[in-house]
C-alpha cells in the first residue's frame, strides 16, 4: 500500500481529464511527416494471452497505432511491448503499470481493456471520461452494479463502444439471426443454450479440493492494484492469471465466459439487444474448492415480455438453438457452424424489404471503422450491458439455491425478492469508488 498516495493523486487526474478534448483521428506529426493523418493511436491494458491476441488483431491494420501497453504483471507488459516493438521494428512502444497514467495521455485516442472481468468497469469508465473510445473484453463487467455505471458514463460521453463478443461479428451467426427475425422458422417460442462444461480447465476446476496456501507475491506482480475494489486477501497464483474467472470476485465462471457469447447471439436472434428477460431461475453445482466458487452444470429458464423462452442446458454442442413453429436453427460457438431442421433453410436469400442485421469485415476491424465514422458497432454498449445483465441475474438466481424471481429491465430492479436486489451491488474497498 505504499504507493497509495501517488494512486489517489492519479484518481483525481483521470476524473478532471474527462472534460479534455481529445482528437478522434491523430495529426500526422505525431508519426513523422510520412506518416497518415487517419492513424488511430491506441494502447492496450490488460496484457496477458487475450490482450496480446486482442492487440495482435488490432495491429494488423495500417490505420492503427499501438503505442502504449499497460498490465499490473511487468512480464506481461514487458513481453507486450517486445510485440509491439517487433511488430513496427522500433522501441517506441511505453510500459505502465497503472491504467491511469496510460488514460492521461492526450494523444491515446482509444483503449483496449483486456484485464480480469472485476477491472473492466472502472477502466472503462475512466476512459470514457478521459474521452477514449473503448474496445472492451467481453463480458462488459462482473457485477451488475458496475456495469449499469459503465452503461450510463459510455452513454454520457458519447464514446464507440465494442464489446468483444466476436461470436457477433461472425456472417453466419448474424445470417441464422436474420432467419429467425424475418420467420423463416414460424414464430419463435424457445431459445436452447447449451453449456456444456467439458474443458479440461473446467474439469480441473470442479475437481480441485486443494488448500492453496498463501505465497509471495511475486516480485513482478502489483497484487494490491490486481485486486483493486475487491477485498484485500493473500496471494495464491490459482487466484491470479486464468484461474480468476472462476472466483466470483473477479469473473462469474462459465456463466459469464462462454455464456456471454452464446447468450449473446440467443439475444441477437431474439431481436431483444436493448432489453432482457422478465423472469429467471437457474441451478447449478458448485465445486469442491475452497477457492473457486462459481457455477457448472447449469439448468435454467428465463422468459421474455415477448413470450420466448431461453432455457439452458449443459448438453453439447456449444452453442444456440432457435425453436420456431416451422422449424429451427442452431448456430455453434465457437467457430459459426450452422445446422437446421431443414437444410434448405441455410440456403435462404434474405429478400431486400426483410430485416438485415449487417455484416462485419471483423470484430476489431469493425471497432477501428466506427471509431472514423462514429458509427455503432457490432457490440455496442447497450449490446454488452443486456448480455452482462442476464448473464448474471442467472447466477443471482443460482446463488439463492434456485430462487425464481422476477425483473423489470426498464427500472432494473427485482420485484419480488430483497436477497436477489441486494445482490445486485457488491462493496468496494477503499480508496477505489464510482
Amino acid at each position: 500500500m505504499k504507493n497509495l498516495n501517488r494512486r489517489v493523486f492519479l484518481k483525481g487526474t483521470v476524473l478532471g481529464a474527462g472534460t479534455l478534448a481529445v482528437p478522434n483521428i491523430v495529426p500526422a506529426s505525431v508519426f513523422g511527416a510520412d506518416a497518415p493523418s487517419n492513424r488511430i493511436v491506441m494502447a492496450s491494458i490488460g496484457t496477458g494471452g487475450q490482450g496480446r491476441g486482442n492487440m495482435g488483431n488490432l495491429m494488423q491494420y495500417s490505420d492503427c497505432q499501438v503505442v502504449a501497453v499497460c498490465d499490473v504483471d511487468a512480464n506481461h507488459c514487458k513481453e507486450a511491448a517486445n510485440q509491439v516493438n517487433n511488430h513496427y521494428n522500433n522501441s517506441d512502444c511505453k510500459e505502465y503499470n497503472d491504467f491511469r497514467e496510460v488514460i492521461a495521455r492526450r494523444d491515446i485516442d482509444a483503449v483496449c481493456i483486456s484485464t480480469p472481468d472485476h477491472w473492466h468497469g472502472l477502466i472503462t469508465i475512466a476512459a470514457a471520461k478521459a474521452g477514449k473510445d473503448i474496445y472492451c473484453e467481453k463480458p462488459l463487467t462482473n457485477s451488475i452494479f458496475m456495469g449499469q455505471a459503465v452503461y450510463r458514463t459510455v452513454k454520457r460521453y458519447g464514446r464507440v463502444f465494442q464489446t468483444g463478443s466476436h461470436e457477433r461479428s461472425r456472417e453466419k451467426a448474424r445470417f441464422a439471426c436474420e432467419l429467425v427475425q424475418n420467420g423463416y422458422i414460424g414464430k419463435l417460442h424457445t431459445i436452447v443454450v447449451n453449456l456444456p462444461c467439458i474443458e479440461p480447465h473446467h474439469k480441473s476446476v470442479m475437481n480441485d479440493t486443494g488448500d492453496h496456501p498463501v505465497l509471495s507475491v511475486p516480485p513482478e506482480l502489483d497484487w494490491d492494484m490486481w485486486l483493486g475494489y475487491t477485498p484485500l486477501v493473500p496471494y495464491t497464483p490459482k487466484r491470479c492469471h486464468f484461474s480468476w474467472r472462476f472466483v466470483m470476485a473477479y469473473g462469474a465462471g462459465e456463466m459469464s465466459d462462454r455464456g456471454a457469447h452464446v447468450i449473446d447471439i440467443g439475444q441477437l436472434g431474439n431481436n431483444t439487444d436493448d432489453t432482457t428477460p422478465i423472469e429467471f431461475w437457474a441451478k447449478g453445482e458448485l465445486p469442491k474448492s475452497k477457492l473457486f466458487d462459481t457455477y457448472f452444470n447449469f439448468q435454467f429458464e428465463a422468459r421474455y415480455a415477448n413470450g420466448v423462452k431461453m432455457v439452458g442446458t449443459s448438453e453439447e454442442p456449444r452453442g444456440v438453438k432457435f425453436i420456431g413453429d416451422d422449424g429451427w436453427v442452431f448456430v455453434h460457438i465457437h467457430g459459426g457452424h450452422l445446422e437446421a431442421s431443414d437444410p434448405k433453410l441455410l440456403t435462404t436469400n434474405i429478400k431486400p424489404d426483410e430485416i438485415h442485421l449487417g455484416r462485419s469485415k471483423g470484430h476489431h476491424r469493425n471497432f477501428l471503422d466506427s471509431v472514423k465514422t462514429r458509427e455503432e458497432t457490432m457490440a455496442p454498449i447497450h449490446v454488452g450491458y443486456h448480455t452482462l445483465l442476464t448473464c448474471q441475474l442467472l447466477n443471482i438466481s443460482m446463488m439463492l439455491d434456485g430462487a425464481r424471481f422476477k425483473w423489470d429491465p426498464s427500472r432494473e430492479r427485482v420485484l419480488d425478492n430483497p436477497r436477489a436486489q441486494a445482490l445486485l451491488k457488491r462493496p468496494m474497498r477503499a480508496p477505489w469508488t464510482l
